[in-house]
């Protein structure tokens, strides 16, 4: 079966930086598009990044736009998260999702998987 598995979350300034890591099993990863959403406590849960299969087509929601940047490696199976000055409105949940769609992909419901989530918590 499918599985996303999260890693690299955990408490850090505002300022600071952490690379969020997501594995994936199950699914030939290179014809999947990939997501990042996060899940703040009492909100939605809400798009942060995509990437298409092939690693150059990327899609971000302007609230991270030139602070995170998305990326993958189809030969190791994994998808990455770099957050760079990180806010503490950054502070949430924070999910991998894969869909083979290469349309609508800042749309929870456009992906079929999903992982069980990192936090991420930033301290002001």
């Amino acid at each position: 079966q499918v599985q996303l598995v999260e890693s690299g979350g955990g408490l850090v300034q505002a300022g600071g930086s952490l690379r969020l890591s997501c594995a994936a099993s199950g699914l030939t990863f290179s014809r999947y598009t990939m997501g990042w959403f996060r899940q703040a406590p009492g909100k939605e849960r809400e798009f942060v990044a995509a990437i298409r299969w092939s690693g150059g087509s990327t899609a971000s929601a302007d609230s991270v736009k030139g602070r995170f940047t998305i990326s993958r490696d189809n030969a190791k199976n994994a998808m990455y998260l770099q957050m760079n000055t990180l806010k503490p409105e950054d502070t949430a949940v924070y999910y991998c999702a894969a869909t083979p769609a290469l349309l609508g992909v800042t749309t929870r419901r456009s992906y079929d998987y999903w992982g069980t989530g990192t936090q991420v918590t930033v301290s002001s």
